[in-house]
């Protein structure tokens, strides 16, 4: 992918080392001159020192090849010009930060998909790193409900279980649900018949109720 990545703060710079290492052909554009510098020498890939809300900048990104645009800055104001005028070059993918929640319909009505207030995200996921230690990866869907990515340990109450019967078991808890299980390196989705297994990665569906739950089943931990 072409991928035209405005901003390299705390989370751009994670973003571009995400999207280079992935091989992705990616433009960065930063305001701070110490910052692209530290980009440009680090990573293979192009760096403008220069204004992203600039006609003139976005066509030396070559922002009408880019299949998506993702604005990082921690301004909102700076985030919806910059999604504006990659809707103007026809952009098919559009993302942005959001901080402030009032500016949501803004962006919405752009047609962004949307990281709405990272500094909550992170603060989420370090929570859940020292109360969970054993997740090794969450994703909030709601306010209710999450995915989790947990290691099987041998002393784990669903290690050798099948799925189809360590429901009815008591031994998965009501409101979990294994939606992908990876193995020797290969992920399958897991099916009634499925044993699962120490070592085993599973991804779980949960919702908050049965979280710790969940978590000591495939542990054997409880918080």
């Amino acid at each position: 992918m072409y991928i035209v990545i405005i901003g390299a703060g705390s989370i751009g710079s994670n973003l571009i080392d995400l999207a280079v290492r992935d091989g992705n052909d990616v433009v960065v554009i930063e305001t701070d001159e110490q910052r692209a510098n530290d980009v440009a020498s680090t990573y293979d890939c192009l760096v403008l020192n220069a204004d992203a809300t600039n006609h003139d900048t976005l066509r030396d990104a070559d922002i009408d090849r880019a299949d998506a645009v993702i604005s990082t800055t921690d301004i909102d104001a700076v985030n919806i010009m910059v999604m504006l005028l990659a809707q103007e070059h026809d952009v098919p993918n559009l993302v942005s930060v959001v901080h402030d929640p009032e500016n949501l319909p803004v962006f919405e009505k752009i047609g962004v998909n949307l990281i709405e207030n990272p500094q909550r995200l992170i603060a989420d996921y370090l929570y859940h790193s020292v109360r969970y230690p054993d997740v090794s990866d969450f994703i909030d869907l709601d306010d209710e409900t999450e995915l989790v990515e947990l290691t099987v340990t041998k002393d784990a109450p669903m290690h050798n279980q099948l799925l189809s019967t360590a429901k009815e078991a008591g031994t998965l808890p009501e409101g979990c649900l294994v939606v992908a299980l990876q193995r020797n390196g290969e992920i399958r989705a897991p099916r009634g018949e499925t044993t699962i297994r120490a070592g085993d990665k599973v991804t779980v569906f949960t919702d908050d109720a049965t979280l710790a739950d969940a978590v000591a089943a495939f542990t054997g931990d409880h918080p």
